[in-house]
């Protein structure tokens, strides 16, 4: 594919994957054709050499991998590792109240969002609901409403004078209220007109549903811009355009067919609130399913720490782009630009995993694969974020090297990057994979 043709489809995974509950839906329905078998976590696992499986705990962290000709304890693993969810608003258990006859729905702040670009947009509703099927027992199932459902109206300018001097300040506790209807007599009251749309969404009744994990969500699809289309704007582009990339590597014919390592690919939930969860980088699962695979591969009980050893994580996560209207928001001699290669990303105090041996077998990948790299370094002024690399480094004892693709407008709920990177990073990943 070209470029652009790598980055059409990444608009299409993000468009239908507004949710973590989604993104690994659609990361499930992406490999369906490339024969990857699901593994139950409560069952024994009969893996096969060269065979490809995949694992999924509890809906929204996935991790795959592609048994090389090689045991891991000969050959370790090469591990390309992202996230996917996304800074935004998730739905309160009591979601909906009323205001003069205008029905809102209370939302709570996850991670780190840019709060005013959430306003006056078309925002809708996706996620998990769980509830008793006709038998009795609990189930759950994704859901998601295409249709604009819901808004955050800007206060007219008229109301709020000093706006463009002092920028839009909402309260988190009293202005993010989402518009959802207007009440009229008779009706049900807020909360259970809430649960009744849930319900006609999910085809079940309403006394059925017990509990949900609802994220808001952009309904403006993905698109390129700029003089020559070299750009594209998507939301949750931090970080599921790392995921599209690992995937896509991992998926290469090239890549599948000659393994000598086990190739993995592992997608985490709650990267953006620290990762400390079951399903997070901090959590068991990684290392749970690498210390599965290397069992069944190995009688030696040692097996596990030599394949550790030999083994290799790419921590691929976005980075900020230099932006020229904001110069002095960056170290002066490590701005990271558009459309010139992945970033390698450095912190002294390991808020990123990079260091000099990691640093260059990844400058090594990206020579051997013809893509232009760049190094980043965040002002010593300001908060470094974090990945998921010095976490899952740290829990399993790999060395790691932080990178991603350039972007602007980080966990705004539109955020833009660059076209050519994209296939850039994909182009390293698979090299990584073939080394």
């Amino acid at each position: 594919m070209s470029a652009k043709q790598y980055v059409q489809h990444l608009l299409n995974f993000i468009d239908e994957s507004p949710s973590p509950w989604h993104a690994v839906a659609t990361v499930e329905s992406a490999i369906r054709a490339f024969q990857f078998a699901r593994l139950d976590e409560t069952v024994k696992w009969q893996l096969q050499a060269g065979g490809r499986y995949y694992v999924v705990r509890d809906d929204s962290s996935i991790v795959l991998f592609v048994l090389g000709h090689t045991t891991p304890s000969e050959s370790g693993f090469k591990i390309v590792g992202a996230h996917t969810d996304s800074p935004g608003f998730r739905i309160r258990p009591n979601a909906a109240t009323v205001s003069n006859g205008i029905a809102r729905v209370g939302v709570e702040i996850y991670g780190g969002p840019i709060l005013a670009t959430f306003t006056d947009r078309d925002l809708s509703l996706a996620g998990r609901i769980s509830y008793t099927d006709e038998q009795g027992r609990l189930s759950h199932k994704l859901v998601r409403i295409d249709q604009s459902l819901l808004r955050l109206p800007n206060l007219a300018i008229h109301l709020n004078r000093g706006v463009n001097e002092d920028g839009l300040k909402l309260h988190k506790q009293n202005e993010l209220f989402l518009l959802l209807a207007q009440l009229t007599a008779g009706q049900l009251p807020p909360q259970p007109y809430f649960v009744a749309l849930l319900a006609q969404l999910a085809e079940i009744e309403a006394e059925q549903i017990l509990a949900w994990d609802l994220a808001v969500y952009d309904t403006q699809k993905g698109a390129f811009w700029g003089a020559n289309q070299e750009f594209y704007a998507n939301s949750q582009i931090d970080n599921l355009a790392s995921c599209h990339a690992g995937l896509q590597a991992l998926l290469d014919e090239d890549v599948l067919n000659s393994a000598e390592s086990t190739l993995v690919c592992a997608f985490f939930d709650h990267e953006e609130i620290g990762s400390r969860s079951h399903i997070g980088a901090a959590g068991s699962f990684l290392t749970d399913v690498l210390q599965r695979v290397s069992i069944a591969t190995s009688s030696d009980r040692d097996a596990m720490s030599c394949a550790s050893a030999n083994s290799f994580l790419i921590s691929a996560d976005m980075a900020h782009a230099f932006h020229p209207n904001f110069a002095s928001a960056y170290e002066a001699d490590h701005s990271v630009i558009v459309n010139h290669g992945p970033a390698i990303k450095f912190n002294a105090n390991r808020r990123y995993s990079s260091e000099s041996i990691s640093t260059a077998r990844f400058i090594r990948w990206c020579k051997e694969a013809d893509v232009p790299y760049q190094r980043y370094s965040h002002r010593s002024d300001l908060p470094c974020g974090s990945t998921i690399g010095p976490i899952a480094s740290a829990k399993l004892g790999i060395r790691s090297v932080d990178i991603g693709c350039p972007m602007w407008a980080m966990h705004s709920i539109r955020e833009s990057a660059g076209v050519q990177d994209h296939e850039y990073l994909i182009k390293v990943l698979k090299r990584f994979f073939n080394d």
